[in-house]
């Protein structure tokens, strides 16, 4: 029934057995996954769910992309502490013509069904809203972690943000859904779907929850208004740079939800790098995977070839200092090897230096104080526009 598939990268899954009673109807299923446009663009972290519609689909499940353009006004409150800004209907429209366009990127426009939520939402009258409220209490909306911190800081919460779940809940009664992706943070609205289908008489919805993936700086989840993220429409060499700036440690994260490799090659690339292998030769083929996914092999290539002209050669120094760095305990943090090396005063400007973006090590920006490199590593190391050093680490 293909379950270990369907499961693999997901976080959670509810109700497995309800899934499989699903499959065994031998029926395509009607996957659900919703998207508000409240940004005109795609990015990486996006396609973490949308990948997996794709696999669904391949499977011969029925994808219903649903753009929330109804709910996109209210404007979803997951994770945030304040009263998020509805957007105008214009505003709305416009995003979600832009997501129209991206989405088949991913997605097999042949076995896609786009939908708007408005389609059933503008039909509703008042008193249809107030009998979808109806079949909640407050108490119950203040479960919800996000409500639930909201009001105990006293922070405002205003009422209409408590219509989002209820709406996003009656979508899957609307569309019939058997099984909807979200999120690990839209567990609340996802639940809420299940609820509302059982309420109107038909089967739950099972549930199944996708990572979020985290931005460039390794943190906070890939955001375009945090400015931390990789657009799908990124041009192939931006795309391809981005990807070749994230931290070793977030390049496994990248590998495990992003990549279509198998499950035994990434973990045996894992095996490579801890006997040795520069993370950067890994960083590489991912970076290639994700360029050739949403442009080409060409531009890939390409894109590699400006990387190593602009990182490796054309930025170097001819009388670049080569420089041995003891690492006694088989590694050594990277603000110690820069001071080591003499490439600042002390590990505290280095650490500043970090913070400000100023550091490379082969060409990739550092983003994390606490990286380190391994003993046996020969890295060219950067800091700031001008200083130069090639370190062997013993």
């Amino acid at each position: 029934m293909n379950l270990d598939l369907i499961k693999r990268g997901a976080d959670e899954l509810l109700i497995e057995a309800e899934l499989k009673q699903k499959l065994a109807l031998g029926r395509p299923l009607r996957i659900k996954a919703g998207f508000d446009p409240t940004a005109p663009d795609l990015h990486l972290g996006h396609t973490v769910l949308l990948n997996k519609m794709r696999q669904l689909q391949d499977m011969g499940h029925h994808a219903l992309f649903l753009i929330g353009d109804f709910t996109g006004m209210i404007g979803d409150p997951t994770g945030k502490n304040t009263t998020r800004p509805p957007l105008s209907r214009e505003q709305v429209l416009e995003n979600a013509q832009s997501y129209r366009d991206q989405v088949f990127k991913v997605l097999d426009p042949e076995k896609t069904e786009i939908v708007f939520n408005s389609t059933w939402m503008d039909k509703f009258s008042a008193v249809d809203l107030i009998r979808l409220a109806a079949t909640h209490t407050v108490a119950q909306m203040l479960e919800r972690d996000d409500f639930a911190k909201r009001y105990k800081s006293t922070q405002p919460i205003a009422i209409h943000e408590f219509i989002y779940p209820l709406v996003q809940g009656y979508d899957s009664v609307a569309l019939k859904a058997d099984i909807e992706l979200g999120g690990t943070d839209q567990k609340f609205n996802l639940l809420m779907g299940r609820e509302m289908q059982r309420h109107y008489g038909q089967p739950a919805q099972c549930i199944l929850t996708m990572p979020l993936l985290e931005g460039l700086d390794g943190v906070n989840k890939m955001s375009k208004s945090l400015g931390n993220y990789i657009g799908i429409t990124d041009a192939p060499q931006d795309m391809f740079g981005k990807l070749m700036s994230i931290s070793d440690v977030l390049m496994w994260r990248y590998l495990e939800l992003l990549s279509f490799r198998s499950l035994g090659e990434i973990a045996a690339w894992r095996t490579e790098t801890e006997g040795g292998r520069n993370p950067r030769d890994i960083k590489v083929l991912l970076a290639q995977e994700i360029v050739t996914r949403f442009h080409s092999q060409r531009d890939a290539e390409t894109a590699l070839e400006e990387f190593e002209a602009r990182f490796r050669r054309g930025v170097l120094p001819d009388d670049m200092p080569e420089i041995n760095v003891s690492a006694p305990d088989g590694s050594i943090g990277v603000p110690q090897l820069l001071k080591s090396a003499d490439l600042v005063s002390s590990t505290s400007e280095a650490i500043r230096m970090i913070a400000q973006g100023a550091v490379k090590l082969d060409g990739e920006r550092v983003n994390d104080k606490a990286d380190v490199v391994e003993a046996g590593r020969v890295v060219v190391a950067q800091v700031g526009k001008r200083k130069f050093a090639r370190i062997t680490v013993l």
